[in-house]
C-alpha cells in the first residue's frame, strides 16, 4: 500500500525532521525578511528528485516544488509556512534562537521540517502517484497582508484542484488530530481611531474638550457592539489593545489614539462590527463635539474548510492506522486567525491541526516567549499529510 511505503521512509527520517526544525528555530527570521530560510529551503531540494523548484515565487522569496506522478491525476497543493515572530527567547533550549528579538513562537519552524522531508519522501516514490503534487513554502503568514496573497496573485493556486495545510498546536494534546468543518478560524480586521478634542488646563475643564473621555465612552461602547448587535449563535471579539493618552496629570488630553482588533468567525458578524465601529465612531463627533479619524482595514478572512474534502480528511486519518495517532477529534472554532483562508477562498481544501503539547514541561501558548512543542507531533504531521496525499493521488 502506497501509504504504508511513505509512512516507513518517513520513520526512517524522524531525526533529520528534528534536527531540521532545530536549525530553523536557531535561525529565525520575520516575516517579509527570509532571506536565509528561503535559501535553506531552496538548497534543500538540489538532490531531491522534484520535477521543478521556483524560487522568491511572488516576490516575497516564496518556494514552490512541483513533483510529478507516473500517472495522470488531479493537482493537489500541500502548504508549511517559514517565517517568526518578533519575540525574544526565554525557553532555555539548546538551540534557542541565535537571532535576538526574534522567535519562532508559532511552530512555522516545525511545519517546514516535516513537509521538507514529506516533500522528499514523495519525490522518492513518484512514480506511484497519480496527478500532481504542488509544494508550497510560503513567508510572511504572521503580518498582513500576509504572504498568501502575493503567491495567489502570482498564480500558485491556477492549476490546483485542491489545497491542505497543517499547524501544530500547544494547548492540544500530542497524539491527536483535530479537524473542523465549515468556518474554522476567525477573519481579523484592524482599526484604529485618531480623537481630536481641545487641549487645556485641569483646573478649567469648561474651557477644554477632553479626548480621553470621548475615548473612553468609546472603548465602553463598543462592547456593547457584541453583546448587543451580534446574533448569540454567532462570534466576534473586539479588543481594544491600544490606547495612546498619556500626558501630564493636570492637562486635558488634546488627541488620544485607539487601536483595535477585530475577529469574527462569520462573513455576517464581520461586516457587523465594521458598520457599528464606523457608526460609533461618527457618534462621538455630535456627542462630545470632538474630530474623528478612523482607518478601518479588513485583513485575514474566515478560513472555511470544504465540508466534503474534510469528511474525506476525517476518514482517511481514522483508518491510516498511524501508530502516532492516538484520537482524530472534531474541534471547536479556532479563535486565531490565518493567511491559509486565501487559499480557501481559491479552491477547495482542508487545514487541520496535530497536536504538539509538551508532555514533561509546562506547555505555552503561541507567540508566547517559552513557546515550545512537542517534537513528536512533527512526525505526526509527516505522516497524517502523507496519508492524505496518498487517498487523493494514490
Amino acid at each position: 500500500m502506497l501509504f504504508e511505503e511513505l509512512a516507513e521512509k518517513i520513520d526512517s527520517k524522524k531525526d533529520r525532521i528534528i534536527e531540521i526544525r532545530r536549525h530553523l528555530h536557531e535561525n529565525p527570521e520575520l516575516s517579509f525578511q527570509e532571506e536565509e530560510t528561503a535559501t535553506y529551503i531552496s538548497d534543500f531540494y538540489r538532490n531531491v528528485p522534484v520535477d521543478s523548484v521556483e524560487t522568491n515565487y511572488g516576490g516575497q522569496r516564496g518556494v514552490v516544488v512541483m513533483i510529478k506522478g507516473g500517472q495522470p491525476g488531479k493537482t493537489i497543493a500541500l502548504r508549511a509556512d517559514f517565517d517568526a515572530l518578533p519575540i525574544e527567547e526565554e525557553t532555555g533550549l539548546s538551540f534557542a534562537s541565535k537571532n535576538k528579538g526574534v522567535m519562532h513562537a508559532c511552530g512555522h519552524d516545525g511545519h517546514t521540517a516535516y513537509m521538507l522531508i514529506l516533500a522528499e519522501t514523495l519525490a522518492e516514490m513518484k512514480s506511484q502517484l497519480k496527478g500532481t503534487i504542488k509544494i508550497i513554502h510560503q513567508p510572511a503568514e504572521e503580518v498582513p497582508p500576509g504572504g498568501a496573497i502575493g503567491m495567489i496573485k502570482a498564480g500558485v493556486m491556477d492549476d490546483v484542484d485542491a489545497i491542505f495545510g497543517i499547524h501544530v498546536m500547544s494547548p492540544m494534546e500530542t497524539g491527536n488530530v483535530y479537524y473542523r468543518s465549515g468556518n474554522a478560524q476567525t477573519g481579523r480586521s484592524y482599526f484604529k481611531l485618531r480623537i481630536q478634542g481641545k487641549g487645556g488646563h485641569g483646573s478649567s475643564p469648561h474651557t477644554a474638550n477632553d479626548a480621553i473621555v470621548a475615548a473612553s465612552a468609546f472603548v465602553m461602547n463598543v462592547q456593547t457592539i457584541i453583546s448587543r448587535r451580534i446574533d448569540p449563535f454567532d462570534t466576534a471579539v473586539v479588543t481594544i489593545g491600544s490606547f495612546d493618552g498619556k500626558g501630564t496629570f493636570n492637562i486635558i488630553k488634546d488627541a488620544v489614539t485607539l487601536e483595535g482588533d477585530v475577529r469574527s468567525v462569520s462573513d455576517n458578524a464581520r461586516e457587523t462590527v465594521e458598520k457599528e465601529v464606523r457608526q460609533m465612531a461618527d457618534g462621538l463627533a455630535t456627542t462630545y463635539g470632538v474630530s474623528v479619524e478612523l482607518e478601518y482595514k479588513n485583513d485575514y478572512p474566515v478560513l472555511y474548510n470544504d465540508p466534503e474534502i474534510t469528511e474525506r480528511v476525517q476518514q482517511v486519518l481514522e483508518v491510516a492506522n498511524i501508530s502516532e495517532v492516538k484520537n482524530v477529534l472534531e474541534v471547536n472554532p479556532q479563535p486565531p486567525s490565518e493567511d491559509f483562508a486565501y487559499y480557501l477562498q481559491e479552491k477547495p481544501g482542508c487545514f487541520f491541526y496535530v497536536g504538539a503539547r509538551p508532555k514533561e514541561k509546562q506547555w505555552y501558548p503561541h507567540h508566547h516567549p517559552k513557546f515550545d512543542i512537542d517534537e513528536k507531533s512533527l512526525l505526526i504531521c509527516a505522516k497524517s499529510m502523507a496519508a492524505v496525499v496518498a487517498d487523493f493521488c494514490g
